[in-house]
């Protein structure tokens, strides 16, 4: 039995979904989206859900069921109300800044980086004065802005010792303390 993979997707209005060929089609306000599914998994579309179930009970049918039911999920909520992810920069000297799709980072490297954005990201930079610089990023596709979020935090990861690096807002960074003075 997958907990997961069960659980009916409901369509909020202005959301259509459409299935052809194992491929699952989720057209909204905020893009459009899809994803191929695997054949030993059946998807339905009736009144107003989205019910995905599987053929057999093989373990890798069992996984895939909760797989596809967690993508098509995630297709249905992007296209609705989209993903955002705010990233702040913590550091002497470190600065961000976008002309469109190209966000230029200065890191306490002796060069800036710049990094190409897909067009389907939008981006935001604030630089506020005595305030961390703040970069936003939304898109309606939750894996691409995780993957574009992971190799933007891996220019410079957040250190445990000063707490200095790209990291998300709210998050915790685990602190260790210093050196502690030999004694003798």
């Amino acid at each position: 039995m997958s907990r997961i993979g069960n659980l009916p997707i409901s369509i909020p209005s202005g959301v259509t979904v459409s299935v052809k060929d194992n491929t699952v089609t989720v057209k909204g306000p905020k893009g459009e989206m899809s994803q191929k599914v695997d054949p030993k998994i059946n998807v339905e579309v009736k009144e107003g859900s989205v019910v995905l179930s599987r053929k057999g009970d093989d373990k890798e049918e069992k996984s895939l069921h909760g797989l596809y039911r967690s993508l098509v999920n995630n297709m249905v909520v992007g296209v609705s109300t989209g993903y955002r992810k705010e990233m702040e920069l913590v550091g002497v000297g470190y600065r961000v800044s976008n002309q469109g799709q190209v966000i230029e980072f200065s890191l306490g490297y002796s060069h800036t980086i710049y990094f190409q954005l897909p067009k389907e990201v939008k981006v935001e930079t604030k630089s506020e004065r005595n305030q961390n610089p703040l970069l936003n990023l939304e898109s309606c596709d939750k894996q691409l802005i995780g993957q574009i979020c992971a190799k933007i935090r891996s220019f410079r990861m957040p250190e445990p010792y000063k707490g200095k690096g790209i990291k998300f807002i709210g998050e915790q960074i685990r602190r260790k303390a210093g050196k502690a003075a030999g004694a003798k």
